[in-house]
């Protein structure tokens, strides 16, 4: 009986010590939100860490080709292309009209082009966008507009080509062919063109014009220059987004017949 006990008690000491031979593990108590974590070895936190070989893969390059616009039934959907009902109509805008709001919109009038790289804090430069392009011949005036202007001409580059997509028109960008005139800038373009006006808006920073019969045709670089879209129809989707900009009081708008441009002033 002696010896029972004995055993007795050398079991209850084992259990105690080791309580895994009971079969069953204890719980952990549960941890502080503000407890602090143990250390952990600097290679097991690399197998945590590892960045997968896809997240250093170049984005796709977008689509230099208009998405295709489907009906509900899979056909092409493609917007009709309208045109406006008059060039001179739709854009009487004469220079007393421009004048006063190039004044009102403008900066005061650069007087070289020295001058108007020190001007940053009033003017943007607008030399490189995605919606259009300036003309590689431009001599008489320097890319900078004012802020209001600059929002102007890229919105309109951007609903050019937007308007092309939704027509299923081949991707073309618009061509700048003026923008900010220095007093310098007038002074030599008048000696070489008696048409030319000393109170020219393009003085302000607020006028631009863009070719009406000349485009950039986007290509995917790795195929030969396209171009399968005549000037004309270019020309109609042009003057429809140019008609919408001047009805909803953005800009005031001249059909400049000799220059073969669109006067464009920001209001």
């Amino acid at each position: 009986m002696q010896l029972m006990g004995s055993i007795l008690l050398v079991l209850f000491v084992i259990r105690l010590c080791h309580p895994e031979v009971n079969g069953k593990q204890e719980v952990a108590p549960p941890v502080a939100d503000d407890a602090v974590a143990p250390p952990v070895a600097d290679d097991a936190m690399a197998d945590d860490f590892v960045i997968p070989d896809s997240a250093y893969e170049q984005p796709a390059q977008l689509p230099l080709n208009p998405p295709s616009f489907r009906k509900a039934d899979g056909t092409p959907l493609k917007h009709r292309i309208f045109s406006v009902s008059s060039y001179r109509d739709c854009f009487p805008d004469v220079q007393d009209v421009h004048f006063p709001a190039a004044v009102a919109n403008g900066v005061r009038p650069v007087q070289n082009r020295e001058e108007a790289d020190l001007r940053k804090s009033d003017l943007l430069y607008v030399g490189a966008n995605p919606y259009y392009e300036l003309d590689p011949g431009m001599s008489s005036s320097i890319p900078y507009l004012v802020p209001k202007a600059s929002m102007l001409l890229q919105d309109v580059g951007r609903r050019f080509m937007d308007s092309l997509a939704v027509k299923g028109i081949p991707l073309h960008t618009i061509i700048v062919t003026s923008v900010l005139r220095t007093e310098d800038d007038v002074t030599r373009l008048r000696r070489i063109n008696g048409n030319a006006s000393e109170q020219s808006c393009h003085r302000f920073a607020t006028t631009f014009d863009i070719s009406y019969n000349r485009y950039h045709t986007v290509s995917p670089p790795d195929q030969p220059q396209r171009r399968a879209v005549r000037n004309d129809s270019l020309k109609f989707v042009l003057s429809e987004v140019l008609r919408d900009m001047r009805e909803s009081n953005r800009c005031f708008i001249k059909y400049e017949v000799k220059q073969g441009c669109f006067h464009v002033t920001v209001r």
